[in-house]
């Protein structure tokens, strides 16, 4: 027997879905995420770069940023891939060439990753970034995750500025201790 409901059906209402509304990240929970998709890119994936982008709706502060790109690079297929986070969403570029000699693709263990872009943003403050912020307020800020050859060490930089060249000031810190490492040139 079935059974029966007192209750009116109710007309299904068509409601629209909502934009995600702009969601902003660490570093290191953006460059996680990508991980897992180079991973199932390559299983040998090694990251070499991770990067900011600066966007309309987040200018960097707190070490969180609206959007992230990592770029990885497999030895075994002679190749390199990046990879976007943007507000929950993951996509892909097109592979390109990889050759471990070239200093701009210099791969390194995630191990060496042991400081977020929060903390970054905070010991880069602490060398000239709150005064900066304080006469220039809509200053944005970026950051920038790489091996460094000379060091030998994974270094954030902190970027107060809308690209590394016109940067108003530049500060590395090490990504593996969160210890100071030097105002850039």
């Amino acid at each position: 027997m079935a059974g029966c409901s007192s209750e009116p059906s109710k007309p299904a209402t068509a409601e629209k879905p909502q934009p995600k509304a702009p969601e902003a990240i660490t570093g290191s929970s953006a460059f996680y995420k990508c991980y897992i998709s180079a991973r199932g890119w390559a299983q040998d994936a090694q990251p070499y770069r991770v990067e900011s982008q600066p966007t309309t709706d987040s200018k960097g502060r707190d070490g969180k940023a609206g959007e992230w790109r990592a770029g990885f690079a497999s030895p075994s297929l002679h190749s390199t891939k990046s990879y976007t986070w943007a507000n929950g969403d993951i996509s892909h570029g097109v592979d390109d060439t990889y050759s471990p000699t070239n200093s701009s693709t210099q791969i390194f263990n995630v191990q060496f990753l042991k400081v977020d872009t929060d903390k970054v943003f905070a010991v880069a403050q602490q060398h000239g970034g709150d005064k900066l912020l304080e006469k220039e307020p809509d200053t944005p800020v970026l950051y920038v995750l790489d091996w460094n050859r000379q060091t030998n060490e994974l270094l954030w930089h902190v970027i107060y500025g809308t690209d590394r060249d016109t940067a108003k000031l530049r500060v590395a810190v090490n990504a593996s201790t969160g210890e100071f490492s030097r105002v850039e040139k």
